[in-house]
């Protein structure tokens, strides 16, 4: 472990690295790799129904022995049998999103879970302070899946939200590899949390076919969408075409909405359809070109960062 390092110390990890807990790539496999590489793996709750979540924890639990997380949307319907699921097995991080932090966080850690809020402001990273949460991510506009309107990059968040709070603060959007690590930690990060990176990995649940998308992907391939909804930033294909023309179009919410459907992301990521798919992947897909173990990603980046750290100190 880090010993001086906040956010290794509040987790009880080696490397301040998280996995991004990505719906549909992020099951019990992909965490327990990553935590069992010295990182946190987390698993992405989101889109699972309530038995499916019991599984991936247990699963999880027998596959390692290392900290792991689960990543919860406060918007998601059935919170309630999760955060019961959580409490049963006995889960000891937990990564919000999507909500007020203060419902939930306070009723968590009397679990005796660790608390991390996802914000892309300065103003919800104070919310989160005072709910009592014990670090926040700063997530900014490059990032994959569900997104601020703001529109505020990770260059410019992650400083202005470590002034603001006094709690940790992991960096997130847009980071791929050790030297922009490194960028986050100069910012004032004590950790970084990498969504897209561990997509294309072997042992994300995401169809092969949405992983090699994202390894061919380059700059430009993504933009961030449907922000009279949910914010997302999305791979373009033809469904990206369709909302693209419907907001051109001044379409609301309602009919983006209508457009979007049911299961759209399943649809896309999980099942592969590259066309009608919904494809959420952040800005450092085109920074990616393999796809590797998770072991590999977090040695490799880890490695970069030291190796980064090294070359500035005796520049």
């Amino acid at each position: 472990m880090v010993n001086n390092n906040a956010v290794c110390r509040l987790l009880g990890i080696d490397i301040p690295i998280v996995q991004g807990g990505m719906i549909w790539a992020s099951g019990w496999r992909l965490a327990s790799a990553v935590s069992n590489a010295g990182a946190l793996g987390i698993i992405g709750a989101g889109s699972m129904y309530p038995e499916v979540l019991v599984q991936h924890i247990d699963q999880c639990q027998q596959a390692t022995q290392q900290p792991f997380g689960v990543n919860l949307p406060l918007l998601y319907p059935d919170i309630d049998q999760h955060i019961a699921t959580i409490a049963e097995k006995q889960v000891p991080i937990v990564f919000t999103s999507a909500g007020n932090p203060a419902k939930y966080t306070q009723q968590l850690q009397s679990y005796g879970c660790k608390v991390v809020h996802v914000v892309s402001s300065t103003k919800q990273a104070l919310k989160a302070q005072d709910a009592g949460c014990d670090a926040v991510v700063a997530e900014g506009f490059e990032a994959g899946g569900h997104n601020g309107r703001e529109e505020t990059t990770t260059l410019v968040l992650v400083p202005a939200v470590t002034k603001a709070v006094t709690i940790p603060v992991i960096a997130a959007g847009g980071i791929a590899t050790g030297q922009q690590m490194l960028a986050a930690f100069a910012l004032g990060a004590s950790g970084v949390q990498m969504g897209s990176r561990f997509v294309a990995t072997e042992e994300a649940s995401s169809h092969l076919a949405f992983k090699q998308a994202v390894i061919a992907a380059g700059e430009g391939d993504t933009m961030l969408m449907m922000k009279k909804t949910v914010p997302v930033r999305l791979l373009k294909n033809h469904f990206f075409e369709q909302i693209a023309a419907a907001e051109a179009q001044g379409a609301d919410a309602d009919t983006l909405k209508s457009i979007l459907g049911r299961g759209r992301a399943k649809k896309g990521m999980f099942e592969g359809d590259m066309e009608e798919g919904e494809l959420e992947i952040g800005q450092a897909a085109s920074l990616i070109n393999t796809i590797e173990p998770a072991a590999t990603v977090v040695a490799q980046v880890w490695s970069e960062f030291l190796a980064a750290k090294n070359k500035l100190c005796n520049a």
